[in-house]
């Protein structure tokens, strides 16, 4: 109604979803302070913060040293980020990336697909919800989302050794 008319409107919600499809541009609050602010997808795609990460949607976070175009974790695997924070390199950073961006296979990844980024884990859960599936993965005491659609998809069991992969430009660097 409001764009019909041409009018600028404030709607306040915390229902993400609903902020994600009504709004033009979208400012998240934290503590009084506006953490971030811009068009909805910039935020979804390109979050400045752990907060504005896991705040709007759901968020894979890796924790390490920046290196320049990503960041090293503590057991020595390099996640690279196509996007995010310029950081010095050594610097304390995390990169984000998103559960439905992630790719799950029982093998090895190839850098044929584009997947620079792997790691492998464990299945501890899979959630079946009709039209997609919601892994659980853990990998060295850290849980993993991952959502795959059921269009086909091999079926993962509880317990399952897979590999985890998915591509630099759907990894964002922040500042720690």
């Amino acid at each position: 109604i409001q764009r019909e008319i041409g009018i600028t409107t404030i709607f306040v919600t915390h229902d993400q979803e609903e902020a994600l499809t009504m709004s033009d541009r979208i400012g998240i609050l934290r503590d009084g302070r506006l953490v971030q602010e811009g068009p909805p997808e910039e935020i979804y795609d390109r979050p400045q913060s752990e907060f504005a990460a896991t705040f709007l949607g759901d968020a894979n976070i890796f924790r390490g040293d920046a290196t320049g175009n990503g960041i090293r974790l503590p057991d020595g695997t390099a996640i690279a980020a196509a996007s995010g924070a310029s950081l010095s390199a050594g610097a304390k950073a995390s990169c984000a990336v998103r559960p439905e961006r992630i790719q799950i296979s029982t093998g090895s990844a190839t850098s044929e697909a584009g997947y620079a980024n792997t790691v492998r884990g464990q299945v501890s859960k899979r959630i079946f919800a009709g039209n997609n599936s919601t892994y659980f993965v853990d990998r060295d005491g850290q849980t993993l989302k991952v959502i795959v659609q059921n269009t086909g998809a091999e079926r993962l069991a509880e317990g399952q050794e897979v590999m985890l992969s998915w591509s630099p430009e759907s990894t964002v660097l922040i500042a720690a």
